[in-house]
């Protein structure tokens, strides 16, 4: 018998290797090792390992890092992780410590904890573990719970704590960060949610109003969903099975979801199992929502996040106008910079990909507001007199301070889109049925980038639209040279008015600035030109059949107009004079989004045979007049 081996080249393995260390969430915490750094912690920190017990008898590991000088007290920064506190053991220490090295510098008590059923703590995981707001019996447990009894350990058995605490974390942490200020221990004195897993159903990570976002999903759960019998200090292995640099190849192969658990996580990934099982917006995850449990908020509130963010971006609006809404006494701040997931914290912020900020604005945030944040609600420190909403205007490239968010300064409009591919702030006049036509299908459907790369990145929040734009199955619409500038501050809402031959459908619209074709901008990469560059300032996916309620999904009836609105979320972007507002719309995101077979059923259940091509059609006319809303900043701000 001839038995025939298949062996990865090298540079398949090579491939595997960046693969791995890319999409792996514990190393995307963690910047570049700093020598300097990590000789400094050693030489100033003492560190001790403990497990601390929950009022439910459960023990979770958690690391502390004390100064070694013991002439004072000291706060405690607190940070509650899924990602693992790693490197165990008592002398394996961190390379950098708290959000930022100016923390452990100027002197602060450094705690990190395995939260309950992940690496080396007790108990069980349940992702975004559901909130209990009336807790009547021990075992009434939850992360807001877990917080309080181990704050109230900290305080108790660390020596030198000065009986303040503050709590921090970026992306999932981040969630974690949130609910420590549900029903807070009185120690906790100032919270800063960044980037927070908010909402997983309605705009963060999983999906977005209710379109699964495939193709971080499943990077992420590969690992993120494996079951851990027992504590560990090791990690499930990510799948690494692409043997392609070509994401959009390899997800196509893929085929439709109902047989990826089993061929792909042999059946063992249970969260993966449950994304597929819950297709609307049910208890499950209704249960999991962060927003609603935001009431009687107590700790001074910082929330964070980025305008490029490709996770969540989502979150950190929802967080601040959630507790905005309910708290109206409540120290509540918001600060979004020109930032991809976390970029605030391990980069400068002078550019991403081609776009320039004129600034380092990560050092900005990290010297002048978090700093100064903390050390006034820990340390005594002065008040940094930090404005309610600290917003970098993308475009414009400059910090401003808004005494709330959206400014009170901006007012709504409407940008139409027009035949002929023109788009204006004018309603559109014609009274018959006027409408661009194109043919979505799920063979063929729109790639998310021009890029080839197996895992999803960043690049595609600022990468130039063109290659999108060229495609039959995309729709462009774009005004003429704006006069003088133009900034919009707050949300941006997508109201089509469609029809398709299906019984569902998928709609994304993004909202582009293009640059002139005589730009002086330049690109830090060099052998890029932004004349003509088209720069995505938001983009957005909505599933039809969602579109009167995420809870109980609808069908579309083929031929007949519908009004299909749906949030963007928010923008802070300024298009200079000279330049030109376009509205891109087409019915596939891939591999990004799942692709949608035009059929009204579970998506999740479908076979090769429901993916179907369809006909869309996008209407403007004084009956029908799709448009993005936007809000305008007046000129006088």
């Amino acid at each position: 018998m001839k038995i025939s081996l298949k062996i990865p080249s090298i540079c398949q393995l090579l491939l595997l290797v960046v693969v791995v260390a890319l999409s792996n969430p514990l190393l995307a915490q963690v910047p570049g090792v700093n020598k300097a750094d990590s000789l400094y912690i050693r030489e100033n920190y003492v560190k001790t390992e403990v497990m601390v017990p929950m009022r439910d008898g459960v023990k979770l590991f958690t690391s502390i890092y004390t100064p070694k000088n013991t002439s004072q007290k000291y706060p405690i920064m607190f940070d509650r992780t899924p990602y693992s506190v790693a490197p165990y053991g008592a002398d394996a220490y961190k390379t950098s410590l708290g959000p930022s090295m100016a923390f452990a510098k100027d002197g602060y008590i450094f705690v990190y904890q395995d939260v309950r059923g992940r690496w080396m703590s007790e108990g069980n995981f349940v992702a975004v573990r559901p909130h209990i707001p009336d807790k009547k019996k021990k075992t009434d447990v939850d992360e807001s719970s877990d917080t309080y009894d181990a704050i109230d350990w900290l305080i108790k058995n660390i020596p030198n704590n000065n009986g303040k605490v503050g709590t921090w974390g970026i992306s999932a942490p981040g969630f974690y960060t949130t609910m420590t200020a549900i029903d807070a221990h009185p120690a906790l004195k100032a919270v800063s949610p960044q980037a927070p897993v908010t909402d997983w159903y309605m705009g963060d990570d999983r999906h977005h109003n209710g379109a699964f976002f495939l193709m971080g999903t499943f990077a992420f759960l590969s690992s993120y969903g494996q079951p851990r019998p027992a504590p560990t200090t090791k990690g499930g292995p990510r799948f690494s099975g692409y043997y392609t640099p070509d994401s959009y190849k390899f997800y196509m192969n893929v085929g439709p979801l109902s047989k990826v658990n089993e061929k792909y996580f042999k059946g063992e990934n249970a969260l993966w199992q449950e994304m597929m099982v819950h297709d609307a917006y049910d208890e499950y995850w209704q249960s999991r929502a962060v927003v609603p449990h935001l009431k009687n908020i107590k700790p001074a509130i910082m929330t964070v996040g980025g305008w490029f963010d490709q996770e969540d971006l989502y979150g950190p609006l929802k967080v601040y106008a959630g507790i905005e809404s309910k708290n109206p006494k409540t120290t509540n701040k918001l600060v979004m910079g020109p930032w991809i997931h976390g970029g605030w914290a391990r980069s400068t912020g002078e550019s991403l990909g081609n776009i320039r900020f004129g600034a380092k604005t990560s050092l900005y945030y990290r010297e002048k507001i978090e700093l100064p944040f903390f050390n006034h609600y820990l340390k005594d420190g002065p008040d940094p007199q930090l404005p309610d909403a600290s917003i970098f205007l993308t475009g414009s490239n400059e910090w401003k301070q808004y005494s709330q968010w959206p400014p009170k300064e901006s007012e709504e409009r409407s940008i139409y889109l027009h035949a002929n591919g023109k788009l204006s702030f004018e309603p559109p006049k014609e009274t018959e049925a006027v409408f661009d036509e194109y043919v979505n299908d799920p063979k063929k459907p729109v790639p998310y980038t021009n890029n080839v790369q197996i895992i999803r990145g960043a690049d595609f929040m600022y990468e130039d639209q063109r290659f999108a734009a060229a495609r039959p199955d995309v729709m462009v619409y774009e005004s003429e040279a704006l006069t003088e500038d133009l900034t919009i501050t707050g949300n941006v809402m997508a109201n089509l008015f469609v029809t398709s031959t299906g019984t569902d459908a998928d709609f994304v619209v993004k909202l582009i600035d293009v640059y002139p074709d005589t730009t002086t901008a330049t690109s830090p990469i060099p052998t890029t030109k932004m004349a003509g560059f088209q720069l995505m300032v938001r983009g957005e996916v909505m599933r039809a059949k969602f579109r009167n309620s995420f809870s109980k999904p609808e069908p579309l009836k083929p031929g007949e107009v519908t009004e299909v609105k749906f949030d963007m979320q928010d923008a802070a972007h300024t298009f200079k004079k000279g330049h030109k507002m376009m509205v891109q719309v087409q019915s596939s995101w891939f591999p990004l989004v799942d692709r949608n077979p035009g059929k009204f059923m579970n998506i999740y259940d479908a076979t090769e045979a429901d993916f179907q091509k369809t006909t869309q059609r996008v209407y403007f006319s004084n009956k029908n007049p799709s448009h993005v809303k936007v809000r305008v900043l007046n000129k006088s701000i």
